[in-house]
């Protein structure tokens, strides 16, 4: 079981509040990822819950029990830094066993465990080689494969795939969803990379200066951004935002839609192609639009639109997101 909740959780460095006050509640199997920009207070909250921080109020239960004064051995979770950690001297095989060894676990024991967790991130060949004999990924994999031995009641994990590079964030992406789906075991995820938050979670939780701004799974943030903040923060390109007389005639003082909602050739909207990014499947078109400012258009990877062509685009009417003055979601 890995069910944790976190009441009223407040973390302060002397005067400064870093996380003011935080309610949240992780059920037992999800993966819920933390995202939002740098310093928003992502992996504060994650050391608190690992018990690396001391929380300043609030209560952390895991399954019931109360956490909160506990430290970090005592808690049941494992942790995966961005950092490796391995020790370069020793094995695969003795990387991946070092916290069993420390547990005392007899030697028949830590082998049938480490030869269970090899299966699962496909190291098996790789047990008697040492650190500085495998690739990014591998390395990656074996820290994983650390914490899969102690059979945890959470993985947390502190922006794992920073130091990849970006092929290999993808495969190792795909390898930690596939490893959730095998383990069934809650995880919890830090990362300032939106993408990786909306192809992995079940849930996500928007972190803003120490704050929730919206926790949902990865479509209903996309499709229902409680706020400014989270519809520009998730999407890929962001969202366009318009404000002026465009948003008043919709009864909003900002307006948002997408790149892909945004049709072209036909429509009131007017502007000139200032780049034209072919990516394959998709063309970007970076557009100033006549009153509404510079405009990101996604369209099919085969048109011939390019820089300096005037086009005509119409918003697609029920994707148009609107915002009041204090930038809170309009129904």
């Amino acid at each position: 079981m890995g069910k944790i909740t976190l009441k009223s959780v407040r973390k302060a460095f002397g005067e400064v509040d870093v996380i003011p006050g935080i309610d949240l509640g992780i059920e037992d199997g999800e993966f819920v990822v933390f995202v939002g920009p740098s310093g928003c207070g992502k992996s504060t909250l994650l050391r608190l819950i690992a018990g690396l921080e001391d929380v300043t109020s609030g209560t952390i239960t895991i399954d019931g029990k109360d956490m909160t004064e506990l430290p970090p051995a005592q808690r049941g979770l494992a942790m995966v830094f961005q950092s490796y950690a391995l020790y370069p001297h020793m094995s695969v095989r003795k990387n991946i066993a070092f916290p069993l060894k420390m547990a005392g676990v007899s030697p028949e024991e830590q082998e049938r465990k480490v030869q269970a967790a090899a299966k699962v991130l496909n190291l098996g060949d790789y047990l008697d080689r040492r650190p500085g004999q495998l690739s990014g990924g591998q390395r990656q994999r074996v820290a994983i494969g650390r914490a899969i031995v102690r059979e945890p009641k959470a993985f947390l994990f502190d922006e794992p795939l920073s130091n990849l590079d970006a092929a290999l964030r993808v495969s190792m992406r795909q390898e930690i969803s596939e490893l959730h789906q095998n383990l069934k075991t809650t995880m919890i995820y830090v990362t300032h990379d939106q993408v990786e938050a909306m192809t992995m979670a079940d849930k996500i939780v928007v972190l803003n200066a120490g704050r929730i701004e919206q926790v949902g799974s990865p479509m209903e943030l996309y499709r229902s951004p409680a706020n400014l903040f989270v519809a520009g923060f998730i999407g890929s390109p962001k969202m366009n935002l318009i404000e002026g007389a465009e948003a008043a005639r919709h009864g909003a003082a900002t307006i948002g839609i997408r790149p892909e909602h945004i049709d072209i050739g036909r429509g009131d909207w007017h502007g000139v192609v200032g780049l034209s990014e072919h990516l394959g499947s998709d063309t970007f078109l970076k557009v100033m639009a006549d009153g509404l400012g510079t405009l990101t258009v996604r369209a099919d990877g085969e048109v011939s639109i390019k820089a300096g062509d005037r086009i005509r685009m119409s918003p697609q009417p029920d994707k148009i997101h609107r915002f009041d003055k204090d930038g809170k979601a309009l129904a």
